[in-house]
């Protein structure tokens, strides 16, 4: 059934190491071997077997209107025509820039990156040069792309100063990055107490996507803005996975809480590398070339992703919103009716289009130490078990699934009944 991905998968590790170029695409975390992917249409994706699966991941995110969409298609067929990149200024860069100011009320200016975690690091940057401080915070089970930075996990009890957690990130980084648990604003007040006047920033997922999916409780990202106010520290909302995907404005329109500068990504290339961070002008303006912070890309706002995210973002409205919560919670509804009746401890957390379920006797899921007590071994062979039937699912216990608007009806039956039968296999 999947005998030419894993051929292609010993080929690939003889040249590209662990054979993928993102880890978790190595399916270590679900105990098999990647399925390799050949194309993508709507819905489906087509593997190099011949295999046929309904997508819910999305490319982790940015495929709000499926694979192969014909406005993105037409969108980079009509520009790469003149030209794929120039290491110059165009006219799609500003009209990107405008359409991501008119979304996200919070963004007064906002500069192009290429990558999700090109405009955190640079972010973070900008943050610490604005203000003149050194130390950011951030959340245990928190993830912010691969900067040194971020690399840091949570020492005991969640707070205390982190530990580098990846060979090439030096101790001296890792002081600089303090660890608070999320959903624990008091973990977030001892810290500042201790070091207020170090701290350019806080950083979060407003909506965290990357332990799983895990919602905020209510007012912690008010009380997070307004410790950040009190301290003159910047609050920072990672939005590389909610942003355009919630909702127009993002998380921080859902949960009417203002960051000072917000890392985008994922839709607003539309399926292409990219990344952008954006904030108040005065923060901003703090930018080479008009400031002192460095931040350069030689293809940054690169023509065809800004017209491929462009092409997206042209079509997102309240009703579009509006039918992927309704797919969404018809699959997510379907899923913890089959959970009630097979007496299985698992629990969903979902909002939007953004959904995990939990392998776990837990009510709910608050934190990393909630996230990490659930059990991955049995997510794996669920997982295996949906990838056997058509589903292909993240391939990862904390990972999110992300729905697209062309799901159809029988898309969604089939995803709650493979879901009974993968259920059924575990008890």
């Amino acid at each position: 059934m999947y005998k030419n991905s894993i051929k292609a998968y010993k080929k690939s590790s003889d040249l590209i190491p662990g054979g993928v170029n993102s880890p978790v695409r190595a399916f270590k975390s679900v105990n098999c071997d990647p399925v390799f992917f050949k194309r993508g249409k709507g819905s489906k994706l087509y593997d190099v077997d011949g295999n046929k699966y309904i997508d819910c991941v999305s490319s982790w995110g940015p495929l709000i209107f499926g694979h192969a969409d014909k406005d993105t298609v037409k969108a980079i067929n009509k520009y790469s025509k003149d030209g794929t990149s120039y290491g110059a200024p165009t006219l799609h860069e500003t009209e990107m820039a405008k359409k991501i100011i008119e979304m996200v009320p919070s963004v007064e200016k906002v500069r192009m990156v290429n990558s999700g975690t090109e405009a955190t690091m640079s972010a973070i940057r900008l943050a610490r040069g604005f203000t003149g401080k050194r130390r950011i915070i951030k959340f245990a089970g928190n993830y912010h792309g691969h900067g040194d930075s971020f690399l840091i996990k949570a020492g005991s009890g969640a707070i205390t100063l982190g530990l580098p957690d990846s060979p090439g990130v030096t101790k001296n980084t890792a002081k600089d990055t303090l660890i608070a648990s999320f959903n624990d604003i008091k973990s977030v007040e001892k810290l500042f107490r201790s070091k207020a006047n170090e701290i350019a920033a806080v950083i979060v997922e407003p909506v965290s996507g990357n332990m799983g999916l895990v919602l905020p409780n209510n007012g912690f990202l008010k009380a997070l803005r307004k410790i950040c106010s009190d301290n003159e520290a910047l609050l920072i909302f990672d939005e590389v996975m909610t942003g355009f995907r919630l909702a127009k404005g993002g998380a921080q329109e859902i949960y009417n809480v203002t960051p000072d500068i917000t890392t985008l990504g994922k839709v607003i290339g539309g399926g292409l590398p990219v990344g952008a961070y954006g904030g108040r002008s005065e923060i901003m303006n703090s930018l080479a070339p008009i400031g002192p912070v460095y931040q350069a890309g030689t293809l940054s706002g690169n023509p065809l992703a800004m017209q491929a995210g462009l092409s997206v973002l042209k079509k997102l409205d309240n009703k579009l919103f509006q039918k992927l919560d309704t797919i969404s919670n018809e699959i997510c509804v379907g899923i913890q009716k089959n959970i009630d009746e097979i007496e299985i401890n698992a629990v969903i957390s979902r909002i939007g289009s953004m959904m995990t379920l939990f392998f776990t006797d837990k009510k709910e899921i608050n934190n990393y130490e909630d996230a990490m007590a659930c059990d991955t071994d049995k997510y794996a062979k669920y997982f295996k078990h949906m990838l056997d039937m058509g589903i292909y699912l993240p391939p990862s216990q904390f990972e999110c699934c992300f729905f697209s608007s062309v799901l159809t009806r029988d898309d969604v039956k089939k995803i709650i009944k493979s879901n009974r039968v993968a259920l059924q296999k575990l008890v």
